[in-house]
């Protein structure tokens, strides 16, 4: 395909698009990109939301693809592994690897995606339009209608090919679902809780008040708060809580001496760090917490639905953003692998892509529960020693489900959803039977633990051939 001749229209300048965008600039596409909010290296658009993000290996793949790796990580602030808080104060750093060198980052999104946004417009074929909101999209006609909301007024745009990049709430796979032109599955299942964006502000001489290099989590059983550094000294705490569950949940928290009353019960030591909790609590929105999984991601070689809008996932394995940018990289291969028309492109890019997708959201329901609950609980607490000895021990023959899925980027997220599984399965089995403890030689529980393994899986094969 002669590229610098293709007209591509991408919906939406956040991170995923705004990475697309960079790398077909690269590849020589022209590309207009359309965006709905303001220019955020112009105006401060945060609103509460999501303003640090847990960066991994999957992720730099795509910073690597486009050469920009050395100015990501000059944002970013290592995260070795979790700081559990309990009800008393007393905490404990679970790493995430038994390997040193393997670790997760705190990133903020309002950076990264200025970063990207600027690189892309370093491109002269490249040219991205902020305030246009996508109304609607004629995939028969390959035509986008956007409202300008700087005029007030309505315009309709054409390209060679269209490609959705505006999240959850994606225009193009609206129309995709109300048009019904074709047979579109769509699914969107909530949590039964939401979350709320807090902070922690920096120390009077602009230090850290709680230890830096960590993701903290007080996890409560049905509830909890996880803490990220900013490179401002300052933290951003999510609350993750049931909107009616419980004694205290997100409907009845709705008086600043309920919220205080609240805090102080369940997390006195973060309360302790934040002061301003009142003011943030009922300034900030309150959020669902949403996966969407649908397919066809494409119709015919005109029009592809692209990171969140194609598979949005909720954010409990740190993998929305990396997985989104991973998205690009896949694209990128396939286009590589020389296709003469973007029907075949888009349906290589699917089939390759979507069995992934689809297990990292449901991994990151997994590990929603395991943050809330399973982490404070003494057996998965051996099992996590258990595998950072085996990992310590035998880097090159064992790797738990967290770090298959964050640190093995090789691998796709599907084969490492299955091993994964197999390998919780067999060490808790194990634990729970008396078969191995955290006292046994390591080598001897590696043994044990592959063999295990092995067998679960095998089981797994045959239940799905059935």
């Amino acid at each position: 395909m002669k590229e610098q001749k293709q007209n591509i229209l991408i919906i939406g300048a956040g991170l995923c698009g705004s990475l697309l965008a960079l790398r077909l600039g690269q590849r020589g596409y022209n590309v207009n990109v359309y965006e709905m909010r303001p220019d955020l290296r112009k105006t401060d658009i945060s609103a509460g939301r999501s303003i640090n993000l847990a960066f991994s290996d999957r992720g730099n793949k795509g910073m690597k693809l486009v050469g920009i790796e050395d100015k990501v990580k000059a944002l970013c602030i290592p995260m070795h592994g979790r700081m559990l808080h309990d009800k008393k104060g007393n905490t404990v750093l679970s790493n995430y690897s038994g390997r040193e060198h393997e670790f997760i980052n705190s990133i903020s999104r309002g950076d990264l995606n200025a970063l990207l946004l600027t690189e892309a417009e370093k491109h002269p074929n490249v040219k991205i339009h902020f305030n246009k909101s996508c109304q609607s999209v004629d995939f028969e006609k390959t035509t986008a209608l956007f409202k300008d909301y700087d005029t007030k007024t309505e315009f309709v745009e054409d390209a060679d090919t269209i490609i959705a990049t505006d999240g959850a709430g994606s225009a193009l796979r609206r129309s995709y679902y109300l048009e019904r032109k074709f047979l579109f599955s769509f699914s969107q299942d909530y949590l039964t809780h939401g979350y709320k964006e807090l902070s922690i502000l920096p120390a009077k001489d602009g230090g850290y008040k709680t230890f830096k290099n960590a993701l903290h989590i007080w996890p409560r059983g049905d509830f909890m708060i996880i803490a990220l550094p900013n490179l401002d000294g300052s933290f951003t705490v999510t609350l993750f809580l049931s909107y009616d569950e419980g004694e205290y949940n997100f409907n009845n928290l709705t008086t600043p001496e309920r919220v205080t009353e609240f805090f102080k019960k369940e997390f006195p030591d973060a309360l302790e760090l934040m002061p301003n909790l009142i003011d943030d609590f009922f300034e900030n929105p309150t959020a669902p917490l949403g996966t969407v999984k649908c397919s066809p991601w494409h119709y015919k070689g005109n029009t592809l639905l692209m990171g969140d809008s194609a598979h949005a996932i909720v954010p409990f394995y740190g993998q929305g953003m990396n997985a989104s940018f991973e998205d690009v990289v896949v694209f990128d291969e396939v286009l590589d692998e020389g296709f003469n028309d973007w029907e075949t492109i888009f349906k290589t890019y699917e089939q390759r892509r979507k069995k992934d997708t689809d297990a990292i959201a449901d991994l990151a329901i997994d590990n929603f529960h395991e943050m809330k609950d399973h982490v404070g609980q003494a057996i998965f607490q051996e099992k996590r020693k258990i595998e950072m000895a085996l990992e310590k021990n035998f880097p090159d023959a064992y790797s738990s489900k967290y770090s298959l899925v964050t640190f093995n980027e090789h691998i796709g997220y599907r084969e490492a959803m299955l091993r994964g599984r197999a390998q919780d399965k067999a060490i808790l089995n194990m634990l729970a039977d008396g078969l191995i403890s955290t006292s046994d030689d390591i080598k001897d529980i590696l043994e044990k633990v592959k063999t295990e393994t092995e067998a679960i899986l095998e089981d797994d094969r045959v239940a799905r051939m059935k």
